[in-house]
């Protein structure tokens, strides 16, 4: 005799719910990127996940809650991205691949979808503590990421390099963006990858 296991209604309604949460918090992931905390309003978040308007407090409490899980998941999709382009590489050439990488003309163009820290790090300071403490872990991941590809990983002065290369990188990208000027925009990436290759070759 066979039995065929059928999913109950309330799993069914469960993982729908599960599914919606998380093309939300997608869809809010890549439009503060886009738009900036303060462009990002919930009605047209909810409108490009393709759900109405006065379903969002089923899957949030605040705007803010949505902004944290936002954040988070923002931040951890760069970082993924990260690792899988030091991964592809062999270990002495992975510190340059994610500088290459991070001060391409495609991340630069791709605010949307790249780094959150260059894309809203200006903002930051006026951002509620649970919004800058989801930031911030991020922050950290990039910063232990990049630490351990530097050759004297696990001493201090790794972990100093990769603060510093951390806020050049930033910093570059941010610039870069801001200016109208292409020729410009492409001297600021080339000059900081020639620098920090010097400091860290």
């Amino acid at each position: 005799m066979m039995f065929v296991m059928r999913k109950s209604p309330t799993n069914i309604r469960t993982a729908a719910k599960e599914a919606s949460h998380e093309r939300i918090v997608d869809v809010a992931a890549r439009a503060i990127r886009r738009s900036g905390y303060d462009g990002t309003g919930v009605a047209d978040i909810m409108k490009e996940a393709g759900l109405t308007h006065g379903a969002f407090y089923a899957h949030f409490s605040s705007r803010e809650a949505m902004l944290v899980e936002a954040v988070e998941r923002a931040g951890a999709q760069a970082n993924a991205v990260a690792a899988s382009v030091v991964a592809a590489v062999p270990p002495a050439q992975s510190l340059q691949a994610l500088l290459c990488a991070y001060l391409s003309k495609e991340h630069l163009d791709g605010i949307e979808t790249g780094c959150p820290i260059s894309a809203l790090g200006s903002e930051m300071p006026r951002q509620s503590p649970e919004v800058r403490r989801a930031a911030t872990r991020r922050i950290k991941e990039m910063i232990d990421l990049i630490a351990r590809q530097m050759p004297d990983w696990g001493q201090p002065s790794a972990h100093e390099r990769a603060l510093v290369t951390v806020a050049t990188m930033v910093g570059t990208l941010m610039l870069a963006r801001a200016v109208d000027d292409n020729a410009l925009s492409d001297a600021l990436c080339n000059a900081t990858l020639k620098s920090l290759d010097q400091v860290d070759g």
